[in-house]
């Protein structure tokens, strides 16, 4: 089996709550999704898709998951898609870095593996524990009397989880809005909840360490990704006893490591696309299964397509391990494929079709931007 072709996509994906607010003053009204088909001689097609939260998030762009494609199309032509880690060694060799245009293409070959053997991506990372899978929302910083009520909308969804994001700067509040917004969202909290208080890397120690203080000891939450620096991350979790996560800091195998070197935090968040695909994710799963840390994984942002992605990742992490998936659909106004998977109960579970189980929709995708032969 060889690739003969490879098409792009571009969508422009509106914020389903109008204006998403992240520390450091960040407001996203829409996201720039790219999807990609690899199409293979004898017919199969596999889809990927890679939608960076904006240009100020991490080092990632949307044009440049697009530049990165072209960068690497050429030399990924007549490779076989089956063979993960080849592919994966020719990509970095076309380009170093870029992860997030190197994902979509991954995890097109694994949608095309899944097809080609009649099997879900899951089973083929491993095998899918089963179990249904707690979905988080994400609750975008704001008054905290809203916040709180957006959680309980969310909660009365079917949601387990709740990502709270926080990061007010001193002119808007700082540390002490932040801890209303954390008392206000943990207000409501029920059992088997489970809370992520999410700066994004905006804060900074002296704000984390103020906010921290102003806090009851009673509340139950993790803290992810306070600040922008790994040295202020470990400085915070020396000196704290919340529980800390890293997420823009947790980008590959090494940092990973470096994580668990450092003793730096109590899990990661583990995003696909920031990561670089699901060959690549699916190394880091066990490392950190290894060192037994705590997952969420979850997708920066995007669509359906990358929903697929991350859930049957997810659907492979031992229970013990895994506290939550992040349901990307929610945060965006529009379909951009046919993937039937519903909340019941709180939970989701990877759907049992061949590859990644979704079916695109061309006519919300329209034309391919660029395609590769």
């Amino acid at each position: 089996m060889k690739i003969a072709a490879i098409d792009v996509f571009q969508v422009d994906l509106p914020y389903s709550g109008g204006s998403y607010l992240l520390s450091g003053g960040r407001v996203y009204n829409s996201f720039d999704a790219t999807i990609v088909r690899i199409t293979t001689e004898c017919g199969f097609e596999g889809w990927g898709e890679s939608t960076p939260f904006g240009s100020n998030y991490i080092a990632a762009h949307a044009r440049g998951v697009r530049a990165g494609i072209a960068e690497m199309a050429a030399g990924l032509i007549g490779l076989d898609p089956r063979l993960f880690d080849r592919f994966n060694e020719q990509m970095d060799n076309l380009l170093t870095g870029h992860l997030h245009a190197k994902a979509p293409l991954d995890i097109a070959c694994w949608d095309i593996f899944g097809k080609s053997v009649d099997m879900p991506v899951c089973d083929l990372l491993g095998g899918s524990t089963g179990n249904r899978m707690p979905v988080i929302s994400s609750i975008y910083a704001g008054d905290p009397d809203d916040m709180r009520s957006r959680v309980q909308q969310h909660r009365h969804q079917g949601y387990r989880g709740h990502s709270v994001k926080i990061g007010a700067s001193e002119s808007e509040g700082g540390p002490r809005l932040d801890a209303e917004r954390i008392k206000a969202s943990l207000a409501d909290a029920k059992a088997g909840e489970y809370f992520l208080v999410d700066a994004n890397g905006g804060m900074t120690l002296e704000h984390a360490s103020r906010l921290l203080k102003l806090l009851p000891d009673d509340l139950d939450f993790v803290l992810e990704a306070p600040c922008a620096t790994w040295r202020e991350h470990v400085a915070l979790h020396r000196r704290s006893s919340v529980p800390i996560v890293f997420d823009e800091l947790a980008t590959d195998d090494a940092s990973i490591l470096q994580i668990i070197a450092d003793e730096a935090a109590e899990g990661i968040g583990l995003k696909v696309s920031k990561n670089g695909g699901l060959t690549r994710c699916r190394r880091q799963r066990d490392i950190a299964i290894t060192a037994g840390l705590t997952m969420s994984v979850q997708d920066t942002v995007g669509s359906d397509i990358a929903f697929a992605g991350l859930l049957h990742l997810a659907q492979t992490i031992p229970e013990k391990y895994l506290r939550c998936v992040l349901d990307v659909r929610d945060m965006v106004s529009m379909t951009t494929a046919e993937f039937d998977v519903s909340i019941v109960e709180g939970g989701v579970m990877a759907p049992r079709e061949p590859g990644l189980g979704v079916k695109p929709d061309l006519n919300v995708l329209g034309q391919p931007v660029a395609h590769y032969e």
